[in-house]
């Protein structure tokens, strides 16, 4: 899948690791922690976000700890894709390992909660259908987003060796 369509889940700056992944789940399953990401900022992140859902942050989402259970999170609770301004680089990588398309979105600030978006990660499109508003960004390279079809980075590699197998 290189696009998707969905709602936006709109944050500000600073969006860390914590907040995706709360500490105090860390024991617990990783579906059990994905119930409880963002809670303390949107109580009803985890129960209403859908399936191809759009979260739009600020500058440096994603920063914090090291932790790959923020970026888990997302891909259980089947965000389409994280627009923001800027990413802690560690989370951009496990991001993308786990299948969740991240782009640089500087005009961040024009979309507000709830708009309808539509992101295209090969053709570096966003579209917000509920204000008819277009956007180019940079796309994600093509052999990032094969990984990002094919699941992640491990599912990748299982796919490849099988070939190679």
């Amino acid at each position: 899948m290189t696009a998707t369509t969905g709602k936006a889940w709109c944050f500000g700056d600073e969006i860390n690791t914590d907040l995706l992944a709360p500490g105090l789940y860390m024991k617990s399953s990783n579906e059990v922690m994905a119930s409880h990401c963002l809670e303390s900022v949107a109580p009803d992140f985890a129960k209403m976000v859908q399936d191809g859902d759009v979260i739009v942050g600020g500058h440096n989402f994603g920063i914090g700890s090291a932790r790959e259970q923020a970026a888990l999170s997302l891909r259980i609770l089947k965000v389409g894709a994280v627009l923001a301004e800027s990413f802690a680089r560690t989370f951009y990588r496990n991001a993308l390992n786990f299948g969740v398309p991240c782009l640089f979105f500087p005009e961040y600030k024009e979309i507000n909660q709830n708009d309808r978006l539509k992101v295209d990660s090969v053709s570096g499109t966003v579209e917000n259908l509920t204000s008819g508003k277009q956007y180019r960004v940079s796309p994600i390279p093509a052999h990032l987003m094969e990984m990002i079809v094919d699941g992640g980075l491990m599912p990748h590699l299982k796919k490849k060796f099988a070939k190679a197998g």
